[in-house]
């Protein structure tokens, strides 16, 4: 078992999501970054589909009353056992009664914490992913008990190759295609989304990404359609939203641009103020449309 000593700012259990609820309105949710999350599980061996920590912005506090073994990816949050630092992107062993602790990240803004086996969560419509009003509860808080499987068998140690996060987390670069809407948009605007970086607004959640910037670009409301993690909304104000996995299911904003699966993951890791520059890519040539 593990007691959380302390929550972070906002800690919560994923795995890759939700799925088949759409229809319902029910959000997909999952890892914000789906490939930190992955490499963490792969790390320990463990099937990518199993439950993991998600860190954000500040990380918790950990006591381990079970010996356990562990491997984190994704921003670099400095974790320690009993205060000495510890490495990132391997598995690592952790003794009963260490502590887990995270200082602030230099690069990135979400980390996660696989355990070898898998944490043991609630599974609410196929998911233990947490969502306000689908899991009994959004996010971790002091006190709380985790448990996952220690029976699990375990791996050598030696046999787990230390691995090199590929996201880069200085890049502006956001990879988007173009979406339904785009071409509604005057030639002035297509060029501003193109051409003009935006920075990312401290209001910025799980559901959704917003945009500052002082640009004079609209578009008009649409009537209610699809919308998925990635759609990028403009509104008749001139607000730019991108959707991210907490996101609802329809929306009434154009759907100008759609980030890819890798932008989605880049995306996860930018923290309020950072530039993202949007760059459209060709669906590949074997994509159904």
């Amino acid at each position: 078992m593990i007691k959380v000593i302390a929550s972070g700012l906002y800690t919560s259990l994923q795995d890759l999501g939700r799925f088949g609820y759409r229809n319902l309105g029910v959000p997909l949710s999952g890892a914000m970054d789906l490939h930190a999350s992955a490499a963490a599980n792969l790390l320990l061996g463990n099937d990518p589909q199993l439950i993991v920590m998600e860190i954000t912005a500040s990380g918790p506090v950990l006591e381990f009353e079970t010996p356990a073994i562990i491997a984190i990816s994704g921003a670099t949050f400095a974790p320690q056992l009993n205060g000495i630092e510890l490495a990132m992107n391997k598995s690592v062993e952790i003794p009963s009664g260490g502590v887990l602790s995270f200082g602030s990240p230099a690069k990135g803004l979400r980390a996660y914490v696989a355990i070898q086996g898998g944490f043991y969560s609630e599974k609410v419509l196929g998911s233990a992913s947490y969502y306000d009003g689908i899991t009994s509860r959004s996010k971790l808080k002091k006190g709380d008990v985790l448990e996952f499987n220690s029976g699990a068998e375990r791996i050598s140690l030696s046999d787990t190759s230390e691995f090199e996060a590929a996201i880069n987390f200085d890049t502006a670069e956001i990879e988007v295609m173009r979406g339904p809407e785009f071409n509604c948009l005057s030639n002035a605007t297509q060029s501003i989304l193109m051409d003009k970086s935006f920075t990312v607004a401290p209001n910025s959640n799980r559901m959704a990404y917003f945009l500052n910037h002082s640009e004079s670009i609209s578009a008009k409301e649409i009537i209610t359609a699809p919308v998925q993690p990635g759609t990028v909304q403009l509104t008749p104000s001139g607000k730019i939203i991108i959707l991210t996995r907490d996101a609802q299911t329809t929306g009434g904003y154009a759907r100008v641009l759609q980030l890819t699966e890798s932008a989605l993951n880049i995306l996860a890791q930018k923290r309020a103020g950072m530039s993202l520059l949007f760059k459209i890519v060709d669906l590949p040539s074997d994509t159904p449309v």
